[in-house]
């Protein structure tokens, strides 16, 4: 059974709720940003068409690859 405690309304702290403060910020710290971003490999690209069923190409991979990691390279410095 838990304890309860009552208190007079005087010692109560009543705040707004504001959504704003339990909603997690978009935009990343650049610290955040640079260790969780990394290059993206063929073999993954591989395993990602294979499991979406989806049919490709050597050459469609590697263009897939080179456009990835530069859109991640540029995301990075922002």
């Amino acid at each position: 059974m838990k304890k309860v405690e009552v208190v007079k309304n005087t010692q109560v702290e009543v705040k707004p709720f504001v959504l704003r403060n339990f909603i997690q910020s978009k935009e990343m710290p650049a610290t955040i940003k640079h260790t969780t971003i990394t290059k993206v490999t063929k073999k993954e690209l591989k395993n990602v068409a294979d499991s979406l069923g989806l049919p490709y190409e050597d050459a469609q991979i590697s263009f897939c690859k080179k456009l990835l990691n530069e859109y991640l390279k540029q995301m990075s410095e922002k």
